[in-house]
């Protein structure tokens, strides 16, 4: 079997490694590694999709992943990468969000027999002792080196709450706990982590004097500088409810030609030797890649009759372009009342969310980017109505890519 190391650099997964030649050595036989999420939200979104990846990866090649659910840390709240203190939850809240996320993190990784195991910190957080924290575990952390983290140094201007100060040591205990109760022996995040992880390395050294490990991962941007995963419509979830197979279809498929081979080496399981013939292909035959691209990583999230279905939509739709009721499309469904004697296109492109705000509606279709049917809409004072419902539905557009069903419902 592959060491699970090698695949990652091919891949293209690492950024920083505490001890490369150790490591390597010891993914050479089954460990247990762990990588925390926070349950903030109901669904994780693409952002996160980097390091569930490599988890499933790890549990390829017969190593166990722990997901660690920053129950307890999402109490105090991380500062990485924030410019201002997030708002306190309740454990509720966290406790409903943490079991969606399970159920996501489902689809990429077998949870079955013990084959990995699903945490939350607020199991050991919440019941220390705040004085018996600070003389055991506080006792090992220098102010000054702390401060010196970047998670902080970029706090100090804008406000570092006493509260979020105590986010290293936390999550440094977790490694830590890890360690002890599950004989975990690496952890893995994003690179802004990188102090964190090296901070939980650091306290097991003190305490137990063993050596564990840290992988960071390069902090994804598209290739015209954008943030992993964020569109005009706002982020895109794993969730279905919350972004439907089709629309996260849509979302691979029209991704910047540059990012072909990157994202098909981190965002699926093919081989590197068919992504690298799939990365050559130039001009409109990209579109073939960036389709494959869009299928698996849909298959790997949602399952393949999801994906099948929302491959078939798109086909169906930028092939004949014509009104089938096909079943991935994302649909917005209205009562006949509502329609009534018809609705100014700008208005109900906004209310349908193809468009951000009316007045960006209005931009779209005197620049003739907006359809109803398959036909340009002349004006952005012309009213979609009942003349326009075929099998009680109204196929709208808005430019080339993104469809919309608006369903009419007897009132």
């Amino acid at each position: 079997m592959k060491n699970v190391y090698d695949i990652f650099e091919e891949r293209g997964f690492i950024e920083q490694v505490s001890d490369e030649n150790m490591l390597r050595q010891l993914l050479a036989k089954p460990i247990s590694c762990y990588i925390g999420f926070d349950p903030t939200a109901k669904s994780l979104h693409v952002g996160s999709l980097l390091p569930i990846m490599s988890l499933a990866h790890m549990q390829r090649q017969g190593h166990r992943p722990i997901i660690v659910v920053g129950g307890g840390t999402s109490l105090v709240g991380d500062p990485s990468g924030k410019d201002e203190i997030r708002p306190v939850m309740k454990r509720e809240e966290i406790d409903s969000n943490a079991e969606g996320i399970k159920r996501q993190l489902s689809q990429f990784i077998d949870f079955t027999n013990g084959k990995a195991l699903m945490l939350n910190n607020a199991d050991w957080l919440t019941p220390l002792k705040y004085i018996d924290f600070l003389r055991d575990i506080g006792r090992h952390f220098s102010v000054n080196r702390m401060l010196a983290a970047e998670s902080y140094r970029q706090r100090l201007e804008s406000g570092l709450s006493f509260l979020e100060f105590n986010y290293m040591l936390l999550q440094a205990y977790d490694f830590l706990h890890l360690f002890k109760n599950y004989k975990c022996l690496l952890q893995m995040g994003g690179n802004d982590q990188w102090g964190n992880i090296l901070a939980g390395v650091e306290l097991t050294r003190r305490i137990e004097r063993k050596t564990i490990h840290a992988l960071t991962f390069p902090l994804i941007t598209t290739a015209d500088g954008y943030k992993m995963g964020k569109t005009h419509r706002g982020a895109i979830w794993l969730d279905p409810e919350l972004t439907s197979p089709y629309e996260y279809y849509q979302y691979w498929v029209n991704i910047d030609d540059r990012d072909v081979r990157r994202f098909l080496s981190y965002f699926t399981f093919l081989p590197m030797q068919k992504i690298e013939g799939l990365s050559q292909l130039k001009g409109d035959d990209l579109r073939k890649a960036k389709d494959v691209l869009a299928y698996e990583a849909t298959k790997i999230c949602h399952g393949q009759d999801a994906a099948d279905k929302a491959r078939a939509a798109a086909r169906h739709l930028f092939g004949q372009k014509t009104i089938e009721d096909i079943e991935a499309i994302p649909t917005y469904c209205i009562t006949s009342d509502d329609l009534g004697e018809g609705i100014e296109a700008y208005i109900l492109f906004k209310d349908t969310d193809l468009c951000a705000t009316r007045g960006e509606a209005r931009r779209l279709i005197s620049q003739g980017g907006a359809y109803v049917n398959g036909k340009r809409i002349p004006s952005f004072e012309t009213k979609v109505g009942p003349d326009d419902v075929q099998n009680n539905t109204i196929l709208l557009r808005a430019g080339k890519k993104k469809y919309l069903k608006v369903c009419i419902q007897d009132s």
